[in-house]
């Protein structure tokens, strides 16, 4: 049995929602903030990837 890999979202706001999906049968809904060293920014019970897009404003320097 293979697991998938999370999720990854391209994202221009360093701001965003994640709910899990799926309706009920996801998760709590919890705000998260994008790391600007890192870029990125993995949500707590998923584990999906919010990636900051390299053109959206405030995006870290690569």
């Amino acid at each position: 049995m293979s697991i998938d890999a999370p999720e990854t979202e391209i994202v221009t706001s360093s701001r965003v929602a994640c709910d899990g999906g799926g309706g009920a049968l996801g998760h709590p809904r919890v705000w998260l903030t994008v790391d600007s060293t890192k870029g990125y920014v993995e949500c707590p019970y998923c584990d999906k990837k919010f990636m900051l897009s390299d053109d959206a404003e405030g995006a870290a320097a690569h």
